[in-house]
């Protein structure tokens, strides 16, 4: 934490990854929250499954889908403007929704207050990039590990509140989400312009279009399996296994996949120096379908069931911060913009494509198809790796210099 010249308190280095880790771990936490509350959400509405799909959806598309969109208007207008703007608006829209006595009130909800989550993402992620200049998997790893642990923290939270009969006092989560928020904007110095940042567009359908855009497909396949576990779990163990919608299995299972997920992805940022990123991201890929397919012929609550669960987190999420950073290798004059693909692009398709999972779990039932999410990891790691190798080969002979 240092002082500007006009005496202006400012923070950078190791203070501002961990700001920027405990905004997203608070930005997220709602995102955790309604994976949660979709079991007491269908008794309460009487909802079907593709109802409650729709609600996953929707909070998919406006938080995650429009990052891009958001990173291109971070990238030009100021990252910290809009990082401090997004974490405050989510946090003060989404902490309602555990008490919304309608879905046609709750689905508008989701659908404003995901704007916010998706401004803060890639103008956050953006400013972690820019507090380290070595090892920036690394720092990847511990942004990313804030939003996971937040979604972890989601379900226990509001599962006490659930557990208690006093969901009434949801809105109080907002809290450290406004304070955060503040703390970005008062006190994170305003960010240089690139030079290149000119070439950034509110909608570049050239990075689509190459090896950003295919890891970004990568992406999305991965996410699928990520989407379909934190949010047809809870609903898997009480229609298929039996649990109560308020039993702890249903919490401590998303906590548990989740706060792997973070671990996972600190460990490849440690590990990154060691292995090569086609190696880390392929290879988790395909070694997180073992202990899916373990998880579900387990016994739900017995330790097996926790390992496989904590297991498939940890590799599912893996290889996420590397995915990041090299899609940002590939495209440093859109650093943001490319950050909001990779960390929400890819979950918002994966979060419209569950309302065909929805439909297949009232079509053929819970334990085909959560059986069928896992299918996604095979061609996501066989293209992420195709990317990664190509890319490899092109950066070695020609190394991209960050900004």
């Amino acid at each position: 934490m240092t002082a500007t010249s006009r005496s202006r308190l400012v923070v950078g280095g190791t203070s501002l990854t961990l700001l920027l880790f405990c905004a997203h771990f608070f930005n997220d936490l709602f995102a955790g929250t309604l994976a949660a509350l979709l079991p007491t959400l269908q008794l309460r509405f009487d909802a079907s499954a593709l109802l409650l799909a729709a609600f996953v959806a929707t909070l998919s598309f406006s938080s995650s889908m429009l990052q891009p969109l958001f990173g291109a208007v971070a990238d030009r207008v100021g990252r910290r403007v809009v990082a401090a703007g997004g974490v405050i608006t989510s946090s003060a829209i989404l902490s309602v929704m555990g008490i919304m006595p309608s879905p046609w009130l709750l689905l508008p909800l989701l659908l404003v207050g995901g704007l916010g989550s998706a401004a803060f993402h890639p103008a956050g992620i953006s400013l972690a990039r820019s507090a380290v200049t070595r090892n920036r998997g690394l720092a990847m790893g511990i942004f990313s590990a804030g939003g996971t642990f937040g979604m972890a923290m989601g379900p226990l939270v509001i599962g006490l509140l659930l557990i208690n009969d006093r969901p009434y006092l949801s809105p109080w989560l907002m809290a450290p989400g406004l304070l955060l928020g503040l703390l970005i904007f008062l006190l994170v110095p305003p960010q240089p312009r690139d030079p290149a940042s000119h070439k950034s567009k509110l909608f570049d359908l050239e990075l689509f279009r190459g090896p950003v855009g295919r890891l970004c497909l990568a992406g999305v396949l991965r996410s699928i399996s990520w989407t379909a576990m934190i949010n047809g779990a809870p609903l898997w163990l009480v229609h298929a296994r039996g649990l109560g919608t308020a039993n702890p299995t249903l919490f401590l299972t998303v906590t548990t996949f989740t706060i792997s997920g973070a671990l996972g992805g600190i460990l490849s940022g440690l590990v990154e120096q060691r292995f090569s990123r086609q190696s880390l991201v392929t290879g988790s890929m395909l070694a997180a379908i073992v202990p899916l397919v373990v998880m579900l012929v387990s016994t739900p609550g017995s330790a097996l069931y926790y390992l496989c669960v904590a297991l498939a987190g940890t590799l599912i999420n893996g290889g996420l911060p590397i995915m990041v950073v090299t899609a940002q290798d590939m495209a440093p004059h859109a650093i943001a913009t490319v950050s909001g693909m990779m960390m929400g692009l890819t979950w918002g398709v994966a979060g419209v494509l569950y309302l065909g999972i929805g439909a297949l779990q009232g079509a053929i039932g819970m334990n085909a198809a959560m059986v069928l999410s896992i299918v996604p990891l095979l061609p996501g790691a066989l293209i992420a790796y195709r990317v990664l190798t190509s890319w490899t080969t092109v950066a070695v002979s020609m190394p991209t210099k960050a900004p």
